[in-house]
């Protein structure tokens, strides 16, 4: 061990009269460790939060939905045959989109009517993989009734506003229906509740609605066409460049968006918080840093006779400040490694215990509080905190090498 180790670390073990700077000294590695952990913890919830609500978003929606401008897409089956050709596709399926009133015995709610096909719509969302649309027209199972019912699917926040369980009837109103003599009537047809879908979203539970392909376009008075296609790619991330190629392939009237574009200004506010929350926790490692900073001036202050001493006896400019530059990171160091501990291990206990419990309504979804450790964020944070130390010794470090030893030997 070289000399200078030797006597940083002595300096930290301070006497008994330099008891005040020995307890500044333990002030300021606290404010490392609490200034890391809460970095650490903070960083791990709002990434665990963003990955949380990814997975869910793309649970209920899928990666990409090609559309047509003005006309009725009706042309959907040569669509359908083009994307099975493009690389990165997984998966096609024709929807329709609707809003719509749904009335129940207990009352009324607003949805988002979507028409899909039972048989290709679970390969595209997740959510729609166990679900079953019986169709009036090709189900024999529903002839037990006077006039055959088809059936829905309702989120399960939904169908809580509506007071409906399994079986229960009720009555889909669409703003598309006929002109008579007193003015525009409605469409109204009854639909028969054959389960329920949970996505773990807010919005999606408590607003969604599937029904069979065919009856939608019945209801809607679409006679064959559809209000898109939506496609599952291979690589989530890609579905940007898919979208692209596939806009460019088809041309004008077709158009194609992604899950990133529709989602973009949430994700970019999600990102823009976390760079928030970064920098302004990061100020309370900033606070300890100038802790680290007084005790090394003080320690400069009590020591100028041992540092004289030291020039005195050879030792140069560069060794004295590599003194103090120890004793400063090894506080630092020290308050890093405890806060990464204590980090790690309530984002242990707020992951495995349901401690806060967040609200549907508020957080888009209903769940425990979300913690995703990324261990790029982890070297971000550590290598931050001991930039941020090493750059608070610099200064007091600088003043104990320029100590005339002659002077400071004389009137220390």
């Amino acid at each position: 061990m070289s000399f200078e180790y030797f006597i940083g670390g002595r300096y930290l073990r301070a006497r008994k009269k330099q008891a005040f700077i020995s307890l500044i000294t333990i002030l300021s590695t606290a404010g490392v460790m609490v200034g890391v952990m809460a970095l650490i913890v903070v960083i791990a919830v709002m990434a665990g939060f963003e990955s949380d609500l990814k997975s869910r978003i793309l649970g209920g929606q899928a990666h990409v939905v090609v559309m047509r401008h003005g006309e009725p897409f009706k042309d959907y089956a040569r669509i359908l045959e083009y994307l099975e050709t493009v690389e990165g596709v997984e998966a096609a399926s024709p929807v329709i989109y609707q809003q719509v009133m749904i009335r129940s015995a207990h009352g009324v709610s607003g949805a988002v009517l979507r028409g899909v096909d039972p048989q290709t719509a679970g390969q595209v969302i997740n959510t729609l993989a166990n679900i079953t649309l019986p169709h009036v027209g090709t189900d024999q199972r529903r002839q037990r009734t006077a006039v055959p019912v088809p059936g829905i699917v309702l989120g399960k926040e939904l169908a809580k506003n509506l007071g409906v369980v399994k079986g229960d009837m009720i009555y889909l109103i669409s703003p598309r229906g006929m002109l008579s003599p007193i003015g525009h009537i409605p469409a109204m047809k009854q639909f028969e509740v054959t389960g329920f879908f949970e996505s773990g979203m807010y919005d999606f539970d408590g607003s969604f609605a599937y029904i069979h392909l065919a009856d939608a376009q019945k209801i809607l008075r679409l006679g064959d066409a559809v209000s898109g296609v939506e496609v599952r790619v291979k690589d989530i991330y890609q579905a940007g460049e898919i979208a692209e190629d596939i806009r460019s392939e088809l041309g004008f009237p077709y158009w194609a968006w992604d899950w990133m574009r529709k989602n973009q200004n949430l994700f970019t506010a999600l990102k823009l918080e976390k760079t928030a929350m970064f920098i302004i926790l990061t100020l309370i490692i900033l606070v300890a840093a100038f802790n680290i900073a007084s005790t090394l001036i003080m320690m400069v202050m009590g020591k100028t006779r041992d540092i004289a001493i030291l020039k005195a006896m050879g030792a140069t400019d560069r060794q004295v400040r590599k003194i103090f530059v120890f004793k400063g990171m090894v506080i630092g160091l020290v308050g890093t490694i405890l806060g990464v501990g204590c980090g790690f291990l309530l984002c242990a206990i707020l992951k495995r215990y349901s401690i806060v419990e967040l609200t549907g309504d508020i957080y888009y979804f209903t769940t425990k509080l979300p913690v995703r450790l990324e261990w790029l964020d982890v070297v971000i944070i550590v290598t931050a905190a001991l930039v941020i130390c090493f750059i608070a010794t610099l200064y007091p470090a600088y003043q104990a090498s320029k100590l005339d030893p002659v002077e400071a030997i004389r009137y220390g």
